[in-house]
């Protein structure tokens, strides 16, 4: 009786090379990877993916907004193109698989196609996006909000912690950020858009499957609050007449925490991940706290309302401490769903493999979610080793992977009509 291995159309050793491989460029430890995004660190993984795109029969290029393109052209070369990929970019301190996985076995997909002699009747481009991690420059989604015109005013002036603008690295990378609106796609222009990722969650590995169908994201929000008191002497200054701010800033957070878990069978969640006080002294009374906060829910009504609590508890916090708060916008995404016609052919064709594939909602955001404004979109999940993801631990199977790059393949052959 044949496994589900044994059925794969891909080449699963080719994929399992090739995962292995990038994974050396920015490798950190034994398992971990760093691959800033628009670093050299990425460069050499651009040129690497960019040749294997090209052996598997695709011409590429870099846009200015930072993306690599491998383009196979289709029986009717003006028609839509149907689009799939993901990100190279890590976290600081990232694993092997988030995106790249997504990036790779769009490749595979072409290459099986290639070696098949099939010539889809749309052309396909396989991307790896720039910047969908966001940690860098702190904002996210920055090549495919490129490439669908939804660039906010002054993101070429975001600074890393080495105070090097974002046009500065886009400059050093190779592209033009005077030329942005040249890599902006014309409406209609995209058919659709197909992305497989890594779970990031244990649902798949609860359940013993190793592929998913994804059915919606959940949409982040992302706010810089700056809490402001004033400096004294920690030894001088009574406790009643201190405007401490990151006592202030510390009740926040507590407030934060205790919004997002009030109704504990929702889907909101909410992080604190980064922290700054200033002047950062041991006898000096904190003056300025600036922290992050990253707000995500599948349901944009409680979002905005969990989002009001938390703007006036703040406020309301800040008038108790005797300090300020500024509280800024980075990033606002509505949540979004996949499409119907997108998640048939999935299922069906998990079904063809023997797969009981189960229907998965994304707490975490991707390119997909940019994709989603111009055009039909569908994710593919892979089984991810205890839920582990944004970590050097984070894992999943060569055979998770080819199982999940082979549903891709199968499904881009339904797409591409």
């Amino acid at each position: 009786m044949k496994t589900i291995l044994d059925q794969l159309t891909i080449n699963k050793n080719r994929l399992s090379q090739n995962i292995e491989q990038l994974a050396e460029i920015g490798k950190i430890g034994e398992t971990g990877v760093c691959r800033p995004t628009l670093s050299t660190v990425e460069k050499k993984a651009f040129e690497l993916v960019s040749k294997w795109m090209e052996d598997a029969g695709m011409t590429t290029r870099l846009d200015n907004c930072g993306n690599l393109f491998g383009r196979i052209e289709g029986k009717d070369p003006d028609a839509p193109v149907l689009m799939i990929g993901s990100h190279l970019d890590s976290q600081p301190n990232g694993g092997r698989f988030d995106g790249t996985a997504g990036v790779l076995s769009g490749i595979e997909a072409v290459a099986t196609m290639t070696e098949k002699g099939i010539v889809p009747d749309r052309p396909i481009e396989v991307v790896s996006f720039c910047d969908e991690e966001g940690w860098r420059f702190n904002k996210g989604l920055f090549g495919s909000r490129g490439i669908i015109g939804k660039l906010d005013e002054g993101e070429l002036g975001r600074v890393d912690k080495d105070g090097v603008t974002r046009e500065q690295a886009l400059r050093e990378f190779g592209c033009n950020p005077d030329k942005l609106s040249d890599s902006v796609y014309p409406p209609g222009s995209i058919h659709s858009f197909l992305e497989l990722h890594i779970e990031q969650g244990p649902l798949l590995e609860k359940v013993d499957q190793p592929v998913g169908i994804v059915t919606g994201i959940a949409g982040p929000l992302w706010l810089t609050v700056k809490v402001k008191g004033f400096a004294g002497h920690a030894g001088t200054v009574p406790m009643y007449m201190r405007q401490d701010a990151l006592v202030g800033a510390s009740e926040m957070i507590l407030s934060f925490n205790e919004l997002v878990k009030r109704d504990s069978a929702a889907t909101t969640v909410g992080t604190v991940g980064a922290l700054n006080v200033s002047p950062a002294s041991r006898n000096v009374i904190p003056e300025e706290v600036e922290f992050t906060i990253d707000l995500r829910d599948i349901d944009l009504d409680r979002r905005n309302m969990c989002e009001y609590d938390l703007r006036e508890n703040f406020k309301q916090i800040a008038e108790k401490h005797n300090v300020t708060v500024e509280i800024i916008e980075d990033q606002n995404s509505e949540p979004s769903f996949c499409a119907g016609w997108i998640k048939d052919i999935i299922r069906s064709e998990c079904q063809h493999l023997g797969l009981d594939a189960p229907n998965l909602m994304s707490g975490a955001f991707h390119d997909s979610l940019m994709l989603s404004n111009v055009c039909d979109y569908g994710m593919i999940f892979v089984r991810c080793k205890e839920g582990i993801s944004h970590n050097p631990a984070e894992f999943a199977s060569n055979e998770d992977l080819a199982i999940g790059a082979d549903v891709l393949y199968r499904t881009v052959l339904k797409m591409m009509k």
